[in-house]
């Protein structure tokens, strides 16, 4: 390549570069905003109290989420999301590795493990409420009943679906057991992990809110509650807007995640792609 080509093929990389950018962006945003236009015009010719214009519920999130609210329920909140997850996470990915290895434990634990996935979450917060009191242990408790299922179940798939051949090749070579989990079981299994943190990340978040509307003090949970109980209903919708970005947060952190936890397992499929 010339020096005077050089500079065109990167100016023209960089064009393709920023094409794709905006693209996401337009694909991104396109619907959102046309749904908030369409709800904005919408809300300008109905009288409908109970669903305020988007410039309304916008003004009502800065002014009730910005300032001690903030400090007083939703940091308290995203504390104890996060204290959820992370036991679901730890919990879910170590027991499933251990049953998904054991064909015998697997069989002995199947119709338990069954029993209490059917039962749901919610219904449990009477009974944390019982045993552990109103206390920040019994909304993440409520958490991480939900969450650590998907995250479970798809681990024990993962383990169980590792190539046969593999392992058979490691067993060959005498690999050792520890060498054999991390190298080979693990990287197997994780596109479905992954695929089981993801459904459990929503799963915390519902689960989140739906403890902390029952005899709490503090929470987005129990401060949306209090906004319907009071008919507060620009505050109610500015705390459904902010659990819709806590809720796109996640999936942002999770998506950088994904990608550098599975970035073999996306180059393999760029590869069969092309």
């Amino acid at each position: 390549m010339t020096t005077h080509t050089r500079p065109i093929a990167l100016r023209s990389r960089s064009s393709r570069a920023w094409r794709h950018v905006v693209s996401s962006l337009l694909h991104a945003l396109g619907l959102p905003f046309l749904l908030l236009s369409a709800w904005g015009l919408w809300s300008t010719f109905s009288a409908n109290r109970f669903f305020p214009s988007p410039l309304t519920i916008l003004g009502a999130l800065a002014d009730t989420w910005i300032g001690p609210a903030f400090v007083e329920d939703v940091l308290p909140s995203l504390y104890r999301l996060a204290i959820g997850i992370i036991v679901s996470v730890v919990a879910g990915i170590a027991a499933g590795t251990v049953i998904g290895l054991f064909r015998w434990l697997r069989e002995l634990l199947e119709p338990l493990l069954e029993f209490f996935r059917a039962i749901p979450p919610p219904v449990l917060i009477p009974i944390g409420m019982l045993l552990l009191g109103i206390t920040d242990t019994m909304k993440v408790v409520v958490i991480v009943s939900g969450a650590v299922w998907p995250i479970l179940l798809n681990t024990i798939e993962g383990v169980r679906a590792t190539d046969s051949v593999m392992t058979e090749t490691a067993t060959s070579f005498q690999i050792t057991w520890w060498e054999r989990l991390w190298f080979l079981v693990l990287p197997a299994a994780s596109p479905r992990i992954m695929a089981g943190v993801r459904q459990g990340l929503s799963v915390a978040l519902i689960l989140m809110v739906i403890s902390e509307m029952f005899g709490s003090s503090s929470g987005l949970g129990y401060r949306i509650a209090y906004f319907q109980r009071n008919y507060l209903i620009a505050e109610m919708w500015s705390g459904i807007l902010l659990l819709g970005l806590v809720g796109i947060l996640l999936a942002t952190i999770f998506g950088l995640v994904e990608r550098r936890v599975l970035r073999w397992y996306h180059g393999i499929r760029e590869v069969e792609r092309a």
